[in-house]
């Protein structure tokens, strides 16, 4: 069983930085794709950023620029650097884990398969 937990949520300024981290368990983060998905209230839940068990990194377009995905040394947390936050940037925020997916980053929501409990971020103006 996998077990996703994710922590550093909270409220900022427009303009400011939050960091979000994804403790997992075993060798999670190191032996799959892992990713940021987002969902604010009445909209489908989106795929924010994901990071290859080997390679590669993808964000998307409404974030590129401004977060940043990684893993730590030991790859058992995954971080979300928030920077040049926006309103429309709040959200709940899950972690994510593909385990049967072996392709490049992807952020298609249908190939995560273990979720964590969320975090919320709220930007005001």
């Amino acid at each position: 069983q996998v077990s996703l937990v994710e922590s550093g949520g909270g409220s900022a300024k427009s303009g400011g930085s939050l960091r979000l981290s994804c403790a997992a368990s075993g060798d999670t983060v190191s032996r799959h794709c892992m990713a940021w998905f987002r969902q604010a209230p009445g909209k489908e839940r989106e795929g924010v950023a994901t990071i290859g068990r080997v390679y590669g990194t993808r964000y998307a377009d409404s974030v590129k620029g401004r977060f940043t995905i990684s893993k730590d040394n030991g790859k058992t947390t995954l971080y979300l650097q928030m920077d040049s936050l926006k309103p429309e940037d709040t959200a709940m925020y899950y972690c994510a884990a593909a385990l049967d997916y072996e392709g490049p980053p992807t952020l298609a929501r249908g190939e995560y398969n273990y979720w964590g409990q969320g975090t919320q971020v709220t930007v005001s103006s």
